[in-house]
């Protein structure tokens, strides 16, 4: 699958855990019900995925963690927040950057419709 056919899934997918949850809950619950989902549509799916920061040589292990990689191409940031920010977007290119991945899903579940929560990221695509 490409990414593009990946990425459209993946938001399909959040569309029905949206639907069927709505917003107002924790972004664990989001990421829980979002990788069943992926699963049940037979994806391979990463959750908490480690995400060391390398600087000069050095790899630091600080916490990072990747909410979730899809076919290990895409990468998804949850949030359950009021509004997405500048900054969650900034963190996601990053997460891509550090991940040497080439498309990253932003998705804010606390909306009223999913499509007013989702962004696309690409890095070098």
């Amino acid at each position: 699958m490409t990414h593009n056919e990946i990425s459209g899934a993946i938001l399909d997918a959040a569309i029905e855990v949206h639907r069927t949850l709505g917003p107002g809950l924790l972004e664990s619950v989001y990421c829980a019900a979002l990788a069943y989902e992926l699963r049940q549509r037979g994806f391979h799916v990463e959750t908490e995925v480690s995400l060391p920061v390398r600087y000069k040589g050095v790899q630091f292990d600080l916490g990072y963690r990747i909410d979730l990689v899809v076919e290990d191409l895409v990468i998804v940031e949850l949030k359950s927040v009021e509004a997405l920010a500048p900054v969650h977007s900034k963190q996601l290119l990053t997460y891509l950057r550090l991940a040497d991945k080439r498309l990253g899903l932003l998705i804010n579940f606390n909306v009223e419709y999913l499509k007013d929560g989702f962004k696309r990221i690409a890095n070098q695509l």
